[in-house]
């Protein structure tokens, strides 16, 4: 159900800075485009300046920067995103979009050993396995696999159909997208004279620490031997492969389709961008930043924005893909310069 809220209301909840009429009242959010008067809406760039002018939404969120627009609503904050998102959340606290279901659910099978908190949620055809260890606020959704010594710390949130394999770790306030699995074996085999491929055990585990998302269908394979680390505060998209014993430090960003090689170590704020690939054994040092489709093969010692791959320095990967794109043009050209070198040489002898 949407809420109708004034602007004054969303000014002190928000705490941002109004500008306009604090008695209008917005019951629903839209891109800039196409939101009307009781839309909120949001500049997050400036190329969508002209979409703003002509926007009809009955307030914009906005940064300081921002040049006001006489006769249009505005609320001025650093993170005009962040204050979107606010307003979102507070029109749609829609009650019939979260579970109905509440306690343990009747087909729910679950070890005699487990330790489950009583006010924890635990959907239809979950299977916990023995020894799990499950704390208080939450919600397993349904179809889940908890194997056996799994710890899930309290306010989760683990989505259908995830899988999380034996004596993982997952720490407070973790949210598992549905089909994520966390816990697979590495992908690790030796390899005979004849060519036959023996595997490896993976007897090690992960660890999730607190306040990390993982995203759809990502999967996140146990360590070796230690453990495969996702530290505090990262936030992992859909469809991203991590290899047995990688480290990842605190409030990474990892974009979707990224591959992560085994033992790879990665330290505090690093943004890899979609498709992005990291080979096995390298190191990224903090505040290091990769543009899609980037390659590390070696390590990275220096914060910074990189991109290509090899991965380098992002201003000396532009500048190669500049000459790249002329690059028919230096051909046609050299063929020129070869032709006058070669009647120059014939005129001389």
């Amino acid at each position: 159900m949407k809420k109708e809220i004034s602007l004054l209301e969303l000014a002190k909840i928000t705490n941002s800075k109004l500008v306009g009429d604090p008695s209008k009242v917005i019951s629903s959010v839209n891109p800039l485009d196409v939101a009307d008067e009781r839309d909120a809406s949001f500049l997050s760039n400036p190329k969508y300046l002209d979409a703003m002018k002509n926007s009809s939404a009955g307030v914009i969120c906005i940064d300081p920067a921002t040049k006001l627009i006489d006769q249009k609503n505005f609320l001025v904050s650093d993170n005009p995103s962040r204050t979107f998102q606010q307003i979102a959340e507070l029109i749609f606290d829609d009650e019939s979009l979260k579970t109905g279901f509440s306690g343990i659910h009747a087909s729910a099978v679950i070890h005699e050993s487990a330790v489950i908190a009583k006010d924890v949620i635990i959907g239809p055809s979950v299977v916990i396995d023995q020894g799990v260890t499950i704390e208080s606020g939450t919600i397993i959704h349904a179809l889940c696999s908890i194997g056996p010594k799994v710890v899930i710390g309290k306010d989760c949130v683990i989505h259908s159909n995830v899988s999380i394999r034996e004596a993982s770790l997952i720490g407070n306030r973790v949210t598992l997208q549905p089909g994520c699995v966390i816990g697979s074996c590495g992908f690790g085999f030796t390899t005979s004279a004849e060519g036959n491929h023996t595997k490896l055990m993976q007897i090690g585990n992960v660890i999730i620490e607190d306040d990390v998302e993982i995203g759809a269908n990502t999967t996140i394979d146990r360590a070796r031997f230690k453990s495969t680390l996702i530290r505090k505060g990262t936030k992992i998209d859909n469809l991203v492969q991590i290899g047995h014993n990688v480290e990842v430090g605190k409030n990474n960003i990892i974009v979707s389709q990224a591959g992560i090689a085994g033992s790879a170590k990665f330290g505090d704020n690093v943004f890899l961008g979609g498709q992005s690939g990291v080979i096995g054994h390298v190191e990224v040092a903090d505040n290091v930043k990769i543009a899609t489709r980037g390659g590390i093969s070696k390590s990275i010692s220096e914060p910074g924005i990189y991109g290509g791959g090899p991965a380098q320095k992002l201003s000396d990967f532009n500048k190669q893909q500049v000459h790249m794109r002329k690059i028919e043009k230096y051909a046609k050209k050299i063929e020129e310069l070869e032709k006058r070198l070669s009647s120059l040489e014939i005129i001389q002898n």
